[in-house]
């Protein structure tokens, strides 16, 4: 059966955790020698049980976490995003620290205890991607905002990595110190938060993102923006516009309707299917298909990280320069498809597999960024419902809360084909997959560049 199989190999790592610094990699660092640890308390038979149970949490987190996203955006347009915040990483230490050292300490040791936490855990992490996105989306406008933001959210890579190194540094104590010291980080972080994160400029007197917005020509780049700007007024106050009605969230419902919303949503399942397989199984498949060490094949695959921040940076800068989104994602795309065939062709050498690792990375992890960051930031501050709702973490919440189920289901997929078709027919998938998430937002890629032709021609009848 391909469930089985695919627990057994530990395919399904929780790497979800985008801004708590238990992630992917040093959870599996953690978790790795608990194994030994369970049989030996008699929890299971044998390791065999023991590493299978290890993929039921992994299962179990990302459900939990895909559905968390859902209600955490709603939450998170409703409440004090710093409130959000704080309460998801405090709470998510304690549940890490009761998880892997408090149940240690006291000798604890129960199935349905570790997977109930497991389970409130990816509840909890789920409050951080809807509502950091919102965070940002506050700060940083739309003309600058895709190079911001791709540049910002490679800070899931950067804290898994860091996650790794804590974890690392004192397993050789005991893993539940691992979990200690890195339950004790994220704590402390979500202290930091509390204190000290502004989620607004208005939280300081300053115009917020969609004031200064309505001063220039929405469909102008930024760096154009200031020439007709009145003078600075000593005496303006936020206060003036207090005859404006009240901002209020709007509904879960009425966020599904708004422009582009469910196309980027069915787009990203597809695009976050894909890119979280190459997370899950890109070690296994070095180690498998290629015979390199286990060690060796996890040092590899960073190399598909580093593409997918070299590419989110750089495409976010050209669809800033563009002002649109959907023609740079359409030709990341497309060239991702042939990154995916030549990259299935690798030939048994390191250097070459990493470079078409890294390219591959470009045009796949790239677009993932753009969307989950830059393109819900857009959707949640469209001109539709500026000035009188709040939608950019609830927004936030249903892209990546529908490309998280998308994911979660792809990894039994990947298993299901690998396991009767063979390597070569996952990368099949994985192009049918990217093709899809072509077809989702082609009526908006077709509006777009149909758009940026009448913007130029006009552009050049002015001249």
């Amino acid at each position: 059966m391909a469930w089985p199989r695919a627990f057994q190999r530990g395919a399904l790592l929780t790497r979800f955790s985008h801004h708590h610094v238990l992630g992917g990699f040093e959870l599996k660092a953690i978790l790795l020698p608990l194994p030994l640890e369970y049989c030996s308390n008699h929890l299971f038979p044998n390791t065999e049980e023991a590493t299978l149970f290890l993929g039921t949490l992994d299962t179990v987190f990302l459900f939990s976490y895909a559905v968390g996203l859902f209600v955490s955006g709603i939450i998170g347009d409703r409440l004090n995003l710093r409130w959000v915040l704080s309460f998801g990483m405090c709470s998510s230490a304690l549940v890490v620290f009761a998880f892997g050292t408090l149940t240690e300490w006291l000798h604890f040791y129960n199935t349905w205890l570790y997977c109930s936490l497991w389970i409130v855990n990816g509840l909890l992490q789920s409050t951080g991607w809807p509502c950091v996105v919102a965070v940002m989306g506050n700060w940083f406008g739309k003309a600058g905002r895709g190079v911001v933001f791709g540049l910002w959210s490679a800070c899931a890579s950067v804290g898994n990595i860091l996650g790794a190194f804590l974890a690392s540094s004192v397993l050789q104590y005991g893993y539940e110190y691992a979990f200690l010291v890195t339950a004790s980080v994220q704590f402390a972080g979500g202290i930091v938060i509390f204190f000290g994160l502004l989620v607004s400029p208005e939280e300081i007197g300053l115009p917020g993102i969609e004031a200064e917005e309505n001063l220039e020509d929405s469909h102008r780049p930024l760096i154009n923006g200031a020439e007709n700007e009145d003078e600075y007024d000593p005496n303006y106050s936020i206060q003036e516009n207090s005859a404006a009605p009240p901002v209020k969230a709007i509904s879960f419902c009425q966020a599904c309707c708004l422009p582009g919303v469910i196309p980027y949503s069915l787009a990203y399942a597809c695009l976050k299917l894909v890119n979280y397989s190459f997370f899950f199984w890109l070690p296994f498949y070095l180690s498998n298909n290629f015979g390199w060490k286990e060690a060796e094949a996890d040092q590899l695959s960073i190399w598909y990280d580093v593409g997918g921040i070299i590419g989110g940076t750089l495409q976010g800068f050209i669809s800033d320069v563009l002002q649109r989104r959907a023609p740079v994602l359409a030709l990341s795309l497309l060239l991702a498809i042939g990154s995916l065939v030549g990259y299935s062709r690798s030939p048994n050498n390191k250097s070459i597999n990493a470079l078409l690792m890294t390219v591959t990375g470009f045009f796949i992890g790239g677009p993932s960024n753009m969307i989950s960051s830059a393109i819900s930031a857009d959707l949640g501050r469209q001109e539709l419902i500026q000035g009188s709702s709040e939608a950019l973490a609830t927004v936030t919440g249903i892209v990546d809360g529908t490309g998280s189920i998308g994911a979660a289901v792809g990894q039994y997929l990947v298993s299901l084909i690998q396991d009767n078709l063979g390597w070569m027919w996952v990368f099949y998938f994985f192009i049918l997959m990217t093709s899809c998430t072509i077809l989702f937002i082609s009526p908006l890629i077709v509006r777009e560049i149909v758009s940026l032709m009448h913007s130029r021609r006009a552009h050049i009848l002015s001249e």
